[in-house]
């Protein structure tokens, strides 16, 4: 990539971040609704500080824009200082949002500045940094639709959906609490909608050796390496994810009730959250709803089921008669085909029914543990610490989803989170033994 085509693409994405802002109110910008969210205004002074502390500051003659937000907005980078608490994110309501989109421009400005005189070294920590910021692009939507969900008034990121429960919405203002609590009084009796769709069709593979991880060309993450042989034994992937019609049968076959479809540490948190249905379903008296960035809208059974957990689609595919497929099955099943989809340049911002890519909608869980590959080597200095120390109580996921940007992604992209976690757009893909 030449000079101007790098700064263009720093230019690109750096504006598809405050693009993503356009929606909010100044009051959007500092809520955190729980520990592992982060307020709007928070991811956009921490990219900036991607650039500003692993790129810029090693400049000779650089003046940090403020020294102090070298703590305020270090997110896990032990190697570079201390840094402010993850869970307290939330409690800075200063520098404001003006401040913070000063921060930006100063950045941006610096950074353009220097491309010129860029090393190798340089533009790979600038690249790496255009790609972190997109990951934030995608945590952005993801944060802010948890906590408009958790507000009463549940409003709509973007309201081009108007369509919401009336007796749901009447009862809220009646009586002054979650409309997740009313729908779980008013229908506790009634039973789930029955909804099936086509049972999937299954592409076949056989066994033998495949090469595994990034193989050079173009980015990769560390943790995307090294490249090596597996061996896989003869497997299926199902050609269409899960749907709300497979999962609403799930439910309705007692699938949140049977112990013996789940891992103990998924029922436990299965009861532990009181787990009946994915994160932000609700049941009202016309049938189960959920929300969405665009509001409240009834559940499609066609479409894409997501926000499930790791135990939650586990224990799906057991009910199912299927498992989920190992990272290297997924990838196998991938490799060679296109990166095309349902992603957030398409601006549904929600999975659709129909699509037959194995890209876009959301992130399919796989039953592969976050682990090195064999000859991963981390990245040296502070940006070792990008990957490598969370390969421990995660699991991988592939696909990209509706909030990914499409030039984001690959087949051998590697994303992970903790089993038990369901705001982001996850969802299912059945495997199986042949």
């Amino acid at each position: 990539m030449d000079e101007h085509d790098l700064a263009a693409a720093f230019v690109r994405v750096r504006a598809a971040t405050e693009a993503l802002c356009a929606p909010l109110a100044v009051e959007d910008y500092v809520v955190q609704s729980m520990p592992d969210a982060s307020p709007a205004k928070w991811h956009l002074a921490h990219t900036s500080w991607f650039f500003e502390e692993l790129l810029l500051v090693r400049r000779p003659g650089y003046r940090p824009f403020d020294p102090t937000y070298r703590y305020l907005f270090n997110s896990y980078y032990e190697s570079v200082g201390p840094h402010h608490e993850r869970p307290a994110r939330g409690l800075l309501s200063r520098p404001t949002v003006a401040e913070t989109m000063q921060y930006r421009r100063a950045v941006d400005e610096a950074v353009l500045d220097g491309l010129p005189r860029l090393g190798d070294d340089e533009r790979a920590v600038l690249v790496l940094g255009m790609h972190h910021e997109q990951q934030h692009q995608e945590l952005l939507l993801t944060d802010l639709q948890h906590a408009f969900w958790l507000n009463p008034l549940r409003p709509a990121y973007r309201d081009d959906r108007k369509t919401r429960d009336a007796s749901c919405v009447s009862s809220l203002l009646a009586n002054h609490q979650p409309a997740a609590s009313i729908a779980s009084e008013e229908t506790k009796d009634r039973p789930p909608r029955r909804s099936k769709t086509p049972e999937p069709a299954w592409r076949t593979f056989p066994e033998g050796l495949f090469a595994v991880g990034h193989d050079g060309r173009g980015f990769g993450y560390d943790n995307e390496f090294a490249r090596h042989r597996v061996f896989l034994n003869p497997f299926a992937l199902a050609t269409r994810l899960v749907t709300c019609g497979d999962w609403l049968a799930f439910m309705d076959d007692g699938g949140y009730r049977r112990v013996g479809l789940w891992l103990s540490d998924g029922w436990a948190a299965a009861q532990a959250g009181t787990w009946r249905a994915p994160l932000y379903w609700e049941r009202g008296e016309s049938g189960w709803w959920q929300f969405t960035l665009s509001g409240m809208r009834p559940v499609e059974p066609a479409a894409p089921v997501c926000h499930v957990s790791y135990y939650e689609a586990d224990a799906f595919s057991r009910w199912a008669g299927a498992r989920l497929p190992t990272e290297e099955e997924w990838e196998r099943a991938a490799a060679g085909l296109p990166v095309a989809g349902n992603f957030v340049e398409r601006g549904a911002l929600h999975p659709l029914a129909g699509g037959a890519s194995p890209f876009g909608d959301v992130w399919q869980w796989t039953r592969s543990a976050y682990l090195p590959y064999p000859g991963f080597r981390p990245l040296p200095g502070p940006l070792g610490e990008y990957n490598g120390k969370f390969m421990c109580n995660q699991q991988v996921l592939r696909g990209g989803s509706c909030a990914s940007p499409r030039d984001h992604l690959r087949a051998t992209y590697r994303n992970y989170f903790p089993p038990s976690a369901r705001w982001q757009f996850t969802g299912v893909r059945l495997a199986r033994d042949e």
